[in-house]
């Protein structure tokens, strides 16, 4: 039985070209070892497992390589190259700072620094997670590093560019490593899975890479677990099955359900989920990250930013063409406030659910809210038509009127020489206003009840039987919608206070502003029925008058022995019983 090598050992990159992901960093560093351009110190920062070391390890063979390829790449045959392959060179030294941290482990580096190479052009020094360094360390180690021997090369990594003092960055060439991309983790992936006989899906590859979050190590270790656990057939149920992720089946049929408005299919696979042993705030989590990538999937424009399969890819763009984009909308603002309450909530099943619901009915309101609009829309031009027309055929021109009533002088007979213009034939409509729009009257109906008094100046005395007569035919006058508004009005009756002034008593400040918002039109009307002009109306806000709670007997003892304490001694001495 052939002995086992992990993945990530196994497929380490050897060479410049092979280095997933960092295209940039590796075509530098290939560009300097041709022209001979090297800095005596290199500071590799970056996260985890995307290639930081294995520049390193690459970069120090090629530059000690006796016979460099065009290119910058090691020629892997000679003396040095075949030595650093089998670990015995001794010109690349490699330091664990996390274990070599203190100030002896530095002074002893400085010690090796002083012995020049054997074999190769090179002395190298990798100093791994070199952040754990202690302060003493760091300052112990400065000297050397800026003025280190011409035959030294320094290439420090970390993973915490941070914690690195700020007189070590200034002394070091600093390349910063990104992370690893989807797509390159997935091709990478199939890469090897192809090499060793394996039978993936992108999709379980591409689930596999968003475990990794960037980290093509961790991504190469997840893909040896899966391969282990499906005997290597990897497919999507599977991987989604030992990695305890939940599927995006749930998240494509929860929409659908929303599209739907059916409710209690969402609960239903709330509870499926929760019984699968998901977390709740998770499931939300999925969800709104479901949500975002539908939003994505609708523009071409944004549509690099998913980064999955290409049948995962079609599978969203078929689910958000039937998504309306203010659909999405909520759903993403219902399921990022849920997330920010679940962990507050004290019911978190509760907190998912009433998100799930309230999803379902979005798309239900926005239909039912658009079928109203356009009612209302029909509704409007069919009252806009009926006024004008009604309008048109029973007004008379004024001017008609008077033309017949003239005595017929020379200065009014037509002339017969002048022809009559087609502008002057037209017939004039009188203009048509709106301002009883929507009280279901014509505007005729309100001209014709104009009354001839109207300019007169009236000022009959009010009494209480008038004053409720004319309230009421204000209340009479409001449109039929404002049902609300009315019930309110009826329940604010005037009262008398001289021959031409009248008050209204409301209770808080809302009521008096709804009732002086309506005041034009309540005097209006008022004046008219009163038949007095100098009618006014004033609002009173009146205090709530405090409840005066009844007592009972032992109530009332109860409350006088606190307020004197002899009375309660009174009735122990008297020996006095209240019922």
């Amino acid at each position: 039985m052939e002995e086992y090598i992990v993945s990530a050992l196994k497929y380490r990159p050897l060479t410049f070209d092979s280095v997933v992901g960092q295209r940039s960093l590796t075509t530098t560093l290939k560009n300097a070892i041709s022209s001979g351009k090297l800095a005596h110190a290199y500071l590799f920062c970056g996260p985890r497992g995307v290639g930081k070391t294995t520049c390193a390890r690459i970069f120090a063979k090629a530059i000690n390589c006796l016979s460099p390829q065009d290119g910058g790449d090691a020629c892997g045959k000679c003396e040095s190259c075949l030595s650093f392959d089998q670990q015995r060179s001794m010109n690349i030294h490699e330091l664990d700072a996390a274990s070599n941290n203190s100030v002896e482990d530095i002074r002893e580096l400085c010690k090796q620094v002083l012995i020049p190479p054997q074999v190769g052009r090179y002395k190298v020094f990798i100093i791994d997670e070199v952040h754990m360094l202690s302060s003493a360390a760091f300052n112990a180690f400065l000297k050397t590093l800026e003025e280190p021997p011409s035959y030294v090369i320094f290439i420090l990594a970390t993973t915490e560019k941070h914690k690195i003092l700020p007189t070590i960055l200034s002394r070091c060439q600093v390349y910063d490593f990104q992370r690893m991309t989807t797509q390159n983790t997935v091709d990478h992936l199939m890469y090897v899975a192809r090499k060793e006989g394996y039978n993936a899906e992108p999709e379980a590859l591409s689930l596999i890479a968003e475990k990794a979050d960037g980290g093509m190590r961790d991504a190469l270790s997840i893909f040896d677990q899966m391969v282990s656990f499906s005997g290597g057939d990897l497919t999507y149920e599977k991987v989604c099955q030992n990695l305890n992720v939940l599927s995006q089946e749930y998240y494509f049929r929860l929409v659908d359900y929303f599209l739907d408005s059916r409710v209690p299919d969402c609960m239903l696979l709330l509870n499926e989920v929760l019984q699968k042993g998901f977390d709740g705030n998770n499931f939300v989590a999925g969800l709104a990250t479901h949500l975002r990538n539908l939003l994505v999937s609708r523009d071409a424009v944004t549509l690099p930013l998913l980064e999955m399969s290409e049948r995962m890819r079609v599978r969203y763009q078929e689910q958000a063409q039937r998504c309306p984009v203010r659909f999405i909308y909520k759903c993403l603002k219902l399921a990022n406030d849920c997330d920010q309450a679940y962990r507050i909530s004290r019911n978190k099943r509760l907190q998912v659910e009433i998100c799930l619901i309230q999803c379902a009915q979005v798309e239900a309101t926005q239909k039912t809210a658009g079928q109203q609009q356009a009612s209302d829309q029909m509704a409007i031009q069919a009252s806009v038509q009926t006024v004008a027309d009604t309008t048109a055929q029973t007004v008379s021109p004024p001017q008609q009127a008077e033309k017949q009533a003239m005595p017929a002088t020379p200065e009014t007979l037509p002339v017969a020489s002048a022809p009559q213009s087609a502008e002057d034939g037209k017939k004039k409509l009188p203009k048509v206003t709106f301002k009883h729009f929507g009280t279901g009257k014509k505007e005729e109906e309100v001209q014709q009840k104009q009354p001839v008094e109207e300019m007169e100046h009236l000022a009959e005395p009010i009494n209480d039987e008038k004053l409720t007569e004319a309230w009421y035919a204000f209340i009479g006058s409001l449109p039929h919608e404002s049902v609300a508004l009315s019930l309110r009005f009826k329940g604010l009756l005037p009262t008398v206070k001289d021959d031409n002034t009248a008050v209204v008593s409301v209770s808080n400040p809302q009521v008096k502003q709804t009732v002086e918002s309506q005041m034009p039109q309540i005097l209006d009307i008022m004046r008219r029925t009163l038949r007095n002009s100098e009618f006014r109306l004033e609002t009173q806000l009146t205090e709530m008058q405090e409840v005066v709670k009844t007592y009972s007997a032992p109530e009332m003892l109860k409350a006088m022995q606190e307020l004197n304490p002899d009375v309660g001694e009174m009735v122990s001495r008297l020996q006095l019983v209240f019922d």
